[in-house]
């Protein structure tokens, strides 16, 4: 386990991230809140949420996903880092793919797409229906 209470892999792989887009320790402004979610008495004694703020663009993060204060941190360090790579790849950054993806999933077939999904769905039908059982003479 890593400083962050999370796998040397997963921490060492969000500190390569935020060397590459110049993402220092000296440059976050790091508070502990309490966290604003379930979880009874333990959540509104402990302060485990966490705010980050990246002082040089001013990009700020919350995280109170986990009830572990050093999970928190290392979440916030990743939104963080998601942020800051949303902004500077744009368009091509990975989750901004994955978002437009998903958009065109759900997005209206069209007329002409949904005649040709039935077509299709006609022909299988034929081709099932068709494959009736074989009755074998008995002499």
């Amino acid at each position: 386990m890593g400083k962050f209470g999370v796998s040397e892999a997963k921490e060492k792989k969000l500190l390569e991230k935020m060397r590459h887009y110049k993402i220092w320790e000296k440059d976050l402004k790091e508070k502990f809140i309490s966290a604003a979610r379930k979880g009874g008495t333990k959540t509104n004694k402990t302060a485990s949420g966490v705010y980050l703020k990246h002082i040089p663009t001013g990009t700020e993060v919350k995280c109170s996903t986990s009830r572990s204060r050093s999970v928190n941190r290392f979440l916030a360090r990743r939104r963080l880092a998601e942020k800051i790579e949303d902004t500077v790849e744009g368009k091509k950054s990975r989750r901004q793919k994955k978002i437009e993806k998903i958009r065109r999933q759900k997005r209206k077939r069209s007329k002409r797409a949904k005649e040709k999904i039935l077509r299709n769905k006609k022909i299988q039908s034929t081709k099932k229906s068709l494959r009736g059982k074989v009755q074998l003479d008995e002499n």
